[in-house]
């Protein structure tokens, strides 16, 4: 482990973190997506990583850890990444933080904050403010639309003998 000035020990490999930020930094280079990388760890071995690919793929979810948290569970044969870590070069989005919250990872470690990516023009504050409104009363506009068959699949499912519960 590399001990960083002013900063703890911790059980975190810094070379991860090192790719990660690697990974963000090729990104930008290559002008391939936004300024972000992430790697996941299981073991001490990395098993996937990933730079954010948005803009190259036209897909407004692959940032690097959702590329990474796919790739890790395909390798994996899983959808959950128990006794995984992961690096991100950055503090999670709040969609990132929901897809890590679903996959379950041991522990997440993060280079730079959320604060460090607004002052570079990535600035999702308005999504975490937005967060505990309810839908009524957020700035993207929700309306509920209701059947008399919206509850049946969700009855069909605690009644399924076969679901995967995760």
């Amino acid at each position: 482990m590399i001990a960083l000035k002013g900063f703890p020990q911790m059980a975190a490999d810094y070379s991860f973190m090192e790719l990660a930020i690697d990974l963000a930094m090729k990104n930008v280079e290559t002008g391939s997506g936004g300024p972000f990388g992430a790697v996941i760890v299981k073991d001490g071995k990395v098993i996937a990583s990933a730079a954010n690919c948005v803009t190259a793929t036209n897909d407004p979810t692959a940032h690097a850890e959702i590329v990474a948290i796919r790739k890790a569970c395909q390798a994996l044969g899983s959808f959950q990444l128990d006794g995984c870590e992961i690096y991100t070069s950055c503090e999670p989005c709040p969609m990132c933080l929901g897809a890590m919250y679903w996959a379950r990872p041991q522990e997440v470690y993060y280079a730079n904050t959320r604060a460090h990516a607004a002052e570079a023009g990535f600035d999702d504050a308005f999504i975490y403010d937005e967060v505990p409104f309810a839908p009524h009363e957020r700035t993207l506009k929700m309306s509920q639309l209701t059947l008399p068959q919206a509850q049946e699949h969700f009855d069909a499912w605690v009644a399924s003998q076969i679901q995967v519960k995760y």
